[in-house]
């Protein structure tokens, strides 16, 4: 004896639909994270420093400020990873690294410019160089699933024929 027929139609298709590479899956996770936690990180110190230490180096500690927006910009837009998101998160990461390495020669240049640490001074150094590292494993990580999306927009295209 079979089972009585659904009035509802065919049954639903159970296999998982193929997912479009996105900047915020797999490795893309653990990079937001980074992001995120660095934001954090970034916008109490620079809060803290405004707050209660500003006459010592207001122009440091606005960097600083700046460099926590720049990582909420980027986790934001990591997370996201649609095409718009995506942009602004490459715009955020390169501003990112032209800063880094700006202030971080600025301050080695001239140390008494920057006589409190921030996130970027040094080259991030108080961060464990981490604000040095991460725009470049986030560029990467940008370029490395812009061509892996590519390739799967490639093979649907391919396959509809």
């Amino acid at each position: 004896m079979s089972p009585p027929e659904s009035s509802s139609g065919p049954a639903p298709d159970v296999s998982p639909a193929t997912e479009r590479p996105h900047t915020g899956h797999g490795f893309g996770r653990l990079l937001v994270a980074v992001y995120g936690l660095l934001a954090l990180a970034a916008t109490g110190r620079s809060i803290l420093q405004i707050l209660e230490y500003f006459d010592r180096a207001p122009v440091p500690f606005l960097l600083s400020a700046l460099a926590a927006v720049i990582y909420l910009v980027a986790t934001v837009g990591l997370a996201r990873g649609d095409r718009a998101s995506v942009r602004l998160a490459t715009i955020a990461l390169t501003v990112e690294l032209v800063g880094v390495l700006t202030v971080g020669l600025w301050s080695v240049a001239d140390p008494s410019a920057f006589p409190e640490k921030t996130v970027w001074s040094h080259f991030g150094q108080g961060y464990g160089y981490v604000p040095l590292v991460l725009p470049l494993v986030g560029l990467w990580w940008i370029r490395r699933t812009a061509r892996a999306t590519a390739a799967s927009d490639a093979d649907v295209a391919r396959s509809a024929h």
